[in-house]
């Protein structure tokens, strides 16, 4: 294994000591999410109305958005085949044998994955803004638009990573401790992004 032995990393601790503190964000944002939910739902029962997550929640394109979410899922498997190359010694491999790619060719599939994904947020948010909604549209489209808008920062901030580890392993000669850690603890951040646009999808595009 490519690493020393006796204590854990003091990177690694303080990137999940971190992913902890973003954990608690995201939690918060959930929490908002749910209060306003609530509080609005309340008062369109008591008006007689359709709730604002009644009549607005149609107008997202599930089947875009599907896919756009697929993309990303898809980025997690390659952004752990460049973490396993990592751990291997293994800086790069064959482009056409997915299970022999190396660090480089997996990270660089994953940040282009991880583009996409933002292409398809921003193209998303264009023709939202084109029918008229908008963040100041009403308390739907405004926790619609922070919670997703957030998350995209963050899937911008892990490709930037991406692309900091790789910049590193063409600066050197040898693969070192340091840059396996690197690509670890990127996979990390990659996956808890992830997994928290998989929550973010199921409540904001399926929860009425």
């Amino acid at each position: 294994m490519n690493k020393p032995y006796g204590r854990p990393d003091t990177v690694s601790v303080g990137v999940i000591v971190w992913l902890a503190s973003e954990l608690m964000f995201f939690a918060a944002l959930f929490a908002a999410y749910f209060w306003i939910r609530n509080l609005t739902n309340e008062a369109a029962a008591s008006a007689g109305v359709a709730s604002l997550w009644e009549t607005n929640t149609a107008h997202l394109d599930v089947a875009f958005a599907s896919v756009n979410t697929a993309i990303l899922v898809l980025s997690s498997v390659t952004c752990q085949l460049a973490a396993n190359a990592a751990e291997a010694r293994r800086v790069s491999g064959s482009w056409l044998n997915p299970l022999r790619w190396g660090m480089r060719e997996g990270f660089i599939i994953t940040a282009i994955l991880g583009s996409v994904f933002i292409a398809g947020q921003v193209w998303e948010y264009f023709t939202l803004f084109s029918e008229g909604y908008t963040i100041s549209t009403n308390q739907y489209w405004s926790v619609f638009f922070l919670a997703t808008g957030f998350h995209g920062i963050h899937v911008f901030g892990g490709i930037v990573a991406m692309w900091y580890v790789l910049a590193r392993s063409y600066m050197t000669r040898t693969h070192t401790h340091e840059q396996t850690v690197g690509a670890h603890v990127v996979s990390y951040y990659w996956h808890f992004v992830d997994v928290i646009w998989i929550i973010l999808f199921g409540v904001l595009y399926f929860l009425r």
